[in-house]
């Protein structure tokens, strides 16, 4: 007499469970993403990597008792790697870092681990994709000393954790979670209860033993990270390093980090010895032509920490066709037709007939509403033809009743375009600074049609 599988229904974006197969899925809302999957018993297994963690007998303590003690982190060597992390790799955390093919994820986790190990830390490389020759060859590419990097290639996570026992590593790579399996899931690597199982097992092994995990996760078309999205619920931090407009540069941002903050950039550029650090991200968004031209406005964001200086440029043509296009790359659609109602009812500029089509130089993404006033300054420049000078900066919040608000930082943000040689700068009025900044004419705006006025005067 067989035995007869188990099997469930997991949807591949959201990680819900349902008993039988549906086409939608009722908690994301995606189509045709519920998959079936074996489910196995995994009561041994689970007990063992639970073993004094999260299987051990809990006691309920007051909140006041709890111990206040920062987390301990390692440094990779790479200042920008810390700080996307927060300020280093805590000890017993899980770190997801996700990226297209070529993005550079191996590298860097190559060279991070390779600068822990010459502090005499152990850590360890587990190759499931690759050769070992084949990383070999890359640490030697990039100059690396190889001689106190461990490695190991393995797809099992039971037989990679009896192997952790016996080295016992302080940081292990592990490339990639998506050719790792669970020996008690009975599917096939890269399924959605495979990467869930596996990342699982590992997690609660890094939390028992007190050992920091890198995770190198792959990515669909769209970007995003492949498989449950329960993944990104079960590890600690989650980065992803991607590609710009550029092809020498990569951006590392985080999506999640319970250890700091996810507004964080990293900036770095590759090269035939690896990625190398930034020091100065502005100038490698500011790379504008010598000519000045129509629709070019600098503003000043704030990512993380730290200002960042970037080109916003806009192009207002006629309409070929009856619907005038609205195309807006490197911030949201819906804020760009926000801003043009704004500028026709408290502006009294119409561009209801034009097709305007508006991009972030650079391929960084815009989140933050301080670019408001930049963008709306270009459009205008690139509608009336007005060329705005190279060392002049915009920065400012739109409201609805076109009053300009003030945005956070506004003395830091002024202080980095003075750095950077800027004579001249549209800000909101609650941001002109009290103390004047040196070489830097402040032109303090309370509304859209003040800020129209000075652009008319230039």
């Amino acid at each position: 007499m067989t035995k007869k599988i188990k099997t469930g229904f997991v949807c591949d974006d959201c990680g819900a469970d349902y008993p039988r197969w549906n086409g939608q899925c009722t908690v994301c809302g995606v189509w045709n993403t519920i998959k079936e999957v074996r489910l196995g018993s995994g009561k041994n297994d689970r007990a063992g990597a639970n073993e004094g963690y999260a299987g051990s007998k809990s006691t309920v303590k007051w909140l006041s008792d709890v111990d206040l003690a920062q987390a301990e982190r390692l440094s990779t060597g790479i200042a920008e790697f810390d700080r996307v992390l927060g300020g280093g790799v805590v000890k017993g955390s899980v770190i997801l870092i996700g990226g297209a093919p070529g993005a550079g994820k191996s590298t860097i986790l190559l060279q991070a681990i390779a600068n822990i190990a010459q502090r005499e830390i152990s850590v360890l490389y587990v190759s499931g994709e690759e050769s070992l020759q084949q990383i070999a060859e890359r640490a030697h590419r990039l100059g690396l000393a190889a001689n106190k990097i461990k490695m190991l290639a393995e797809t099992s996570v039971q037989q990679i954790c009896e192997i952790l026992d016996e080295i016992k590593p302080q940081v292990v790579v592990i490339d990639s979670i998506q050719v790792m399996f669970n020996e008690s899931t009975e599917s096939a690597p890269g399924a959605v209860s495979q990467v869930r199982e596996s990342a699982s097992y590992l997690t609660q092994y890094a939390k028992r033993h007190n050992v920091s995990i890198f995770l190198v996760g792959h990515v669909t078309k769209d970007q995003s990270l492949a498989g449950p999205m329960t993944l990104s619920h079960i590890v600690d931090t989650q980065v992803v390093l991607s590609s710009t407009d550029d092809a020498r540069f990569r951006v590392l941002r985080a999506d999640k980090n319970r250890f700091g903050s996810i507004g964080e950039l990293g900036f770095f550029a590759m090269d035939s010895t690896g990625l190398k650090e930034v020091k100065n991200p502005s100038a490698m968004f500011l790379n504008r032509a010598e000519k000045p031209s129509s629709g070019s406005v600098v503003t000043v964001l704030w990512e993380g920490t730290r200002p960042l200086l970037v080109e916003i440029q806009a192009l207002v043509t006629d309409c070929q066709y009856g619907n005038p296009r609205r195309l807006a790359v490197g911030f949201d659609q819906n804020r760009l037709a926000m801003l043009l109602a704004i500028l026709s009812r408290h502006g009294g500029i119409v561009t209801a007939t034009d097709e305007i089509y508006a991009n972030v130089v650079g391929g960084i993404k815009v989140t933050e509403t301080s670019s408001d006033l930049a963008i709306v300054i270009s459009i205008v420049s690139s509608l009336r033809d007005k060329i705005i000078p190279h060392n002049m900066l915009f920065f400012g919040e739109l409201g609805l009743n076109g009053e300009i608000r003030p945005v956070a930082n506004g003395y830091a943000r002024l202080n980095d375009a003075a750095k950077h040689g800027f004579k001249a700068a549209v800000i909101p009025k609650a941001n002109a600074p009290k103390k004047p900044i040196a070489d830097l004419k402040i032109y303090p705006v309370a509304t859209l049609s003040d800020a129209l006025t000075v652009l008319s005067e230039l």
